[in-house]
This record gives structure tokens, C-alpha cells and sequence, in this order.
């Protein structure tokens, strides 16, 4: 194995601070792109393509479970609790945006922390604005070719801005915390004020969680058919709780805060809770009069108390940045991060066994753990494979999505290529040629 160290004095371009954290999106021939590297004896640098690589995997995911999810139910996201593949994704985003801060801030070396500050704030609003926009109902997605929307009733929060609220979190914490001088062999005690802000974002989480009182609750709904009480033109549901603790679909306390803070109007309309066998969901997508109240209530799976244990998946992404920094030798740095996996994985399958189950949409501690876990043992398996054997080759694709993963997921993912398409039609909307493949050759 030859030996590795990681040069402390690379001196970044300014143009690195205006990009977009996570997500790398990085135009060809630009020079001035954000750029991870680890330096060699020989002085010959190169990205660290592993990361590269799980960034191309997260987004290749992310593609197969939205477009294959409706075939295979298996991929798609779990309607409550469990765990699918689709269920991994949004950790695994998470995982790497805390990866490529520990990068970027060990190269920059901090000298200014108003300035870091609001370099950071400045790259999560961008984030941030960029997701309402993609995903808070400006665009009416493939089936039409109309866009707008009211802003009595835009989504505040998704995807992209559950990665900048991660990112501005973890970007904080490395900037302003104190550390000591840096000992090998205590790695914990390194960035134990990291580990006391995990503690703490954590124990809010599961005060608000289990300590808040859920009052019974009602709603409008304007695409009901119920035979409910209807008041100007609208159907009005009632959902009876009146309890705390309760991390069913009805009554936790993560959808309440939501309403009372962001507004009901503004949550996501089609939650994946109602793919419950309770719902009774036709599979055209209707719900039936029999259905519960609750079935028909938007809700948020990015909401605001779920993002203080997303932002601790991030801040964890960031430990493991750290010890690759920090640490010269593929052998420590592998070892590091499959002790960390492990420890992460065993205290996440305890919690679920003793009754925390593992839930997407409420973001639970156990959840957390777990998924965390996958997403530094699946980044072992990738260094070792790519930087360590030197397998790049095998993994080019992958590499090459990862380098370009925010515009494949502004195009590819958020349908925007889809929709740009089938704008483009010969004498009627149907007549394009999204509309002919799909038809002609995935039907088939």
C-alpha cells in the first residue's frame, strides 16, 4: 500500500465559495470548480473519485426508484415505517454534503468566520430557493405543459432544502466550534463539541417528539369527494388524537408543528403514508369514502422537526470528511470509518428492537443510524474499490454523474428535461416524443 498524506496548504480558488455545496454540479472546461484532492508522494493529485462515485450512485438511485418505484414497490419508499431503497437516498445526500464540507473547509482554513459564515448561508439559500422552485408547484410535471403556481399554497420545503438545512448546520458547527489540537488516537475528543451538538439537536428531537400534545385537528380539502360536512365548496375532515408520543401518520408530532408553523396549504399534497393498507387507495390513485380522515391531510416528509436529525446525518457525513483529512493511511482511514459504521449500525437496530422504528417521513433517531451506516460502509466499499485498487474504470459512469449530480438532478429527476421534450409537438400535446417511447416501447 503506498502511503498517502493529505496536503494542508492547498490554497482553493475563490470560485469554489460561489458553488452550490452538496451536490457538485460542475461545468466542463471550468477551471475554477470546486475540486477534492488527495496529494501523493510523487506530487501528482487527483480527486478523491470514490466520492465522486457515491455521489453518482445516490443520484442513480434516486433515478430508478422515481421512474421504476410505481412498477416495483419494492424500491419505493415505505409507507410508514421500514426501510426500502428509495428510503436511502436522501441519507445518502446527506452523508455526502457533510463529506465535501470537511474537504472544503480543512483546504480553505477558516480565517474569517463572519465570512465563512455567510459564504455558507449564501450557497444554502441558493440550495434553497433552487428546491421551492423545482419542487414547491411552480412546474405541473409531465403531464402538462402549463407552469405557475399560487403562493397561497407552494410547497416550502423538499429535497434541496432539506440538504441546505443540513449543509448551513454541519457548515456552522465546523466553523465556529472549537477544537483541540488534534491527537490521532482520541478522534472522538477531537470534535467532541460536534458529538455535544448531535447530542443536543437529538434530545430537542425527541423532547418535541414525545413531549408535545397533539390536539384533535381538522382541514379543508378541495379534491374530496367525502360525503363530510362541506363549507363553501370545500370538504372538511376532523382527525382525533389528543394524545403525545404518537408516531403514527395521524397524530405525530413533527405534521403538527408543520401545520401550526409552515401552514397546511403549504405541506406536501400526496404523502406516501397513504399507500397504507388503512387508506384503501384504488390503483388509480383515489382514495375511497371509507378511508380515514387522516388519509386525505397533506403532510411533509422534510419538515422542520425531522430536519433536526437530518441535519445529524449531515454533521455525521462530516466526521467521517474529517477523517479523511486528517488521517494519511488508507488502512486508518478505513478502519475509522468501518468502526464508526458499525457503532452507528448496532446503536440503530437497539433502538428500533426497544420500539423506535425506522421511519423516513418522521426521520427518526433509528433511521438516522441506520441509514447513516449504510452510507459509510457503502463510501468504504467505494474508496476501497476506486482509490485504494484503483478500480476507476468500472465505476467511470457513476464518477462522471457524481461530477455533474446537481444538473442530472435539476434535469433528470425533477422531470425538467421530460417537460422541455414534450414541448416540442407535432399539431397536438400527445403527438411528442416522451409521449411516443412511453407508449411505444415501455408499455410494450
Amino acid at each position: 500500500m503506498s502511503s498517502v498524506c493529505l496536503k494542508s496548504s492547498l490554497n482553493f480558488r475563490r470560485k469554489m465559495a460561489e458553488d452550490l455545496p452538496l451536490l457538485n454540479s460542475r461545468e466542463e472546461g471550468d477551471e475554477e470548480s470546486q475540486q477534492e484532492e488527495i496529494v501523493v508522494e510523487k506530487n501528482s493529485s487527483r480527486r478523491i473519485a470514490s466520492l465522486d462515485v457515491f455521489r453518482g450512485l445516490s443520484i442513480f438511485l434516486m433515478v430508478l426508484v422515481d421512474y421504476g418505484g410505481s412498477s416495483l414497490p419494492v424500491i419505493a419508499h415505505a409507507p410508514w415505517n421500514g426501510l426500502h431503497l428509495a428510503d436511502f437516498v436522501m441519507p445518502m445526500f446527506l452523508f455526502a454534503a457533510g463529506v465535501s464540507l470537511a474537504i472544503v473547509y480543512k483546504h480553505q482554513k477558516v480565517q474569517n468566520r463572519y465570512e465563512a459564515t455567510w459564504k455558507a448561508l449564501v450557497r444554502a439559500g441558493k440550495l434553497f430557493i433552487l428546491g421551492v422552485f423545482l419542487q414547491g408547484g411552480y412546474l405541473h410535471g409531465i403531464t402538462s405543459l402549463t407552469y405557475g403556481v399560487d403562493v397561497e399554497t407552494i410547497r416550502l420545503l423538499g429535497i434541496l432544502q432539506r440538504i441546505a438545512i443540513g449543509y448551513i448546520v454541519a457548515a456552522l458547527c465546523e466553523i465556529w466550534l472549537p477544537r483541540p489540537t488534534w491527537r490521532k488516537e482520541a478522534f472522538l475528543r477531537n470534535y467532541i463539541w460536534h458529538w455535544c451538538a448531535v447530542f443536543f439537536l437529538c434530545a430537542v428531537y425527541v423532547g418535541l417528539t414525545y413531549g408535545l400534545y397533539v390536539a384533535d385537528w381538522q382541514f379543508n380539502d378541495l379534491y374530496s369527494f367525502s360525503s363530510s360536512v362541506s363549507e363553501n365548496g370545500t370538504t372538511i375532515h376532523s382527525v382525533t388524537c389528543s394524545v403525545r408520543g404518537d408516531l403514527g401518520p395521524a397524530c405525530n408530532a413533527a405534521g403538527m408543528i408543520d401545520r401550526f408553523v409552515l401552514g397546511i396549504d403549504h405541506l406536501y399534497r400526496k404523502p406516501v403514508y397513504r399507500n397504507l393498507k388503512e387508506c384503501n387507495i384504488s390503483k388509480g390513485g383515489q382514495l375511497s369514502e371509507s378511508s380515514p380522515s387522516w388519509c386525505y391531510a397533506p403532510f411533509e416528509p422534510e419538515g422542520i422537526l425531522s430536519s433536526l436529525t437530518a441535519s445529524v446525518a449531515c454533521i455525521i457525513g462530516l466526521q467521517y470528511g474529517h477523517i479523511l483529512t486528517e488521517l494519511q493511511g488508507h488502512k486508518d482511514r478505513l478502519c475509522h470509518w468501518s468502526f464508526m459504521s458499525v457503532l452507528f449500525l448496532v446503536l440503530g437496530s437497539i433502538l428500533a428492537l426497544i420500539g423506535i422504528p425506522l421511519n423516513k417521513s418522521l426521520y427518526t433517531i433509528s433511521y438516522m443510524l441506520v441509514t447513516s451506516a449504510a452510507s459509510g460502509i457503502t463510501f468504504c466499499a467505494l474508496y476501497l474499490l476506486v482509490d485504494f485498487y484503483g478500480w476507476r474504470r468500472v465505476a467511470f459512469g457513476l464518477e462522471w454523474v457524481g461530477k455533474h449530480s446537481l444538473s442530472i438532478f435539476i434535469l433528470v429527476t425533477s422531470n425538467l428535461i421530460v417537460i422541455a421534450l414534450q414541448g416540442f409537438y407535432w399539431k397536438s400535446p400527445h403527438n411528442n416524443i416522451i409521449y411516443w417511447i412511453v407508449s411505444h416501447i415501455v408499455q410494450k
